[in-house]
């Protein structure tokens, strides 16, 4: 197990980002189409094909999912990520032409210091391929990378990170997680993560929670304070089982799953957030309908809480004027 989302095996993650522009794309494929579905809480959402994922729709599998920066220019990464599946002879088979499905979601993150004046097409299609391209079943990077690049919190660098879990049953559960978020993964201005609870292994550096909570660890910090009016933010998240699911029951997974936004950010699912969770399975392991999916949807928001702050931790912050510090310019141990 490496602790990301590769560890369900038949996942692939693939990366890539522009540096000037501050901002990038991630691409989870599957080696086999998945059943999928998503929940969505945020209030400003931006989403490609997102009524197809609707328990009571038609196609039940997809291809790939895309995450990316660049607010609604962003949406054209799916369109990236479909033209190399399309390369690779994937796709939803109608009569003799197959249509690859790529369902996605963006962030904004078009305030961050970088150069979005890119002229006539944003640069999200090319990333978008490049991204598939570069999809490996093995270790990937986190931080400040793909969908990640350009994230921010309200007081430090957000990221792209990821975790996984087995159940008792050997069952797995994985996540990824881009974090875009309006309010703090972070107690306060302090090293201890609201998902600490959670943590495994030291994974995101180990503080735990502060012996007690001020006032001032419980106050509202909002990226952007009072003046902020743009929809600004968003957590991206991505669930993937090896469970066997109808496209119902991932549903399920993905609203109980959401519950680990709630357990690593604070506040969440506001009006200026695009919060999101996709849920995915591969299909391998049989498990029981309703106590056995109550279970996997309790790990897995455990796994998307320690995917979010994974991706704030990890985060290197822009090198730009005025920037956000990432957390290990403040608390990492040298």
């Amino acid at each position: 197990m490496k602790n990301l989302l590769t560890d369900i095996p038949g996942v692939r993650v693939g990366h890539a980002h522009d540096a000037a522009v501050a901002s990038g794309v991630t691409a989870v494929i599957f080696d086999r189409a998945a059943v999928a579905s998503a929940d969505v809480r945020g209030g400003g959402p931006g989403i490609r094909d997102g009524a197809l994922l609707e328990p009571v729709n038609t196609v039940e599998r997809i291809d790939a999912i895309a995450l990316s920066g660049g607010s609604a220019f962003g949406l054209e990464a799916g369109g990236g990520v479909q033209a190399w599946l399309a390369e690779q002879g994937r796709g939803f088979a109608v009569g003799n032409t197959l249509i690859p499905i790529v369902p996605g979601a963006v962030q904004f993150d078009m305030l961050n210091g970088g150069n979005k004046k890119w002229g006539r097409f944003p640069p999200y299609r090319d990333l978008g391929y490049t991204a598939a391209a570069a999809a490996t079943d093995g270790a990937f990077a986190l931080g400040s990378v793909g969908a990640g690049f350009g994230a921010t919190t309200a007081n430090f660098k957000g990221g792209l990170g990821s975790a996984s879990a087995v159940m008792a049953n050997g069952v797995r559960v994985a996540a990824i997680a881009s974090v875009n978020a309006v309010g703090n993964v972070n107690v306060g201005d302090g090293p201890w993560f609201w998902a600490a609870p959670f943590e495994q292994n030291n994974e995101f550096g180990g503080y735990g929670l502060p012996s007690a909570f001020t006032a001032d660890m419980l106050a509202m910090r909002l990226k952007g304070g009072p003046a902020a009016t743009a929809i600004e933010n968003t957590t991206l998240a991505i669930v993937v089982t090896d469970a066997i699911l109808t496209k119902p029951q991932t549903q399920r997974l993905a609203m109980i799953a959401q519950t680990g936004f709630a357990r690593a950010i604070y506040p969440v699912h506001a009006p200026l957030d695009g919060d999101i969770v996709f849920a995915a399975a591969t299909c391998e392991k049989t498990i029981d309908p309703l106590y056995g999916l109550t279970e996997l949807g309790g790990v897995a928001a455990n796994v998307v809480a320690r995917a979010i702050a994974r991706g704030v931790y990890e985060a290197n912050a822009l090198p730009f004027a005025g920037a956000l510090p990432s957390w290990k310019m403040r608390f990492g141990k040298q």
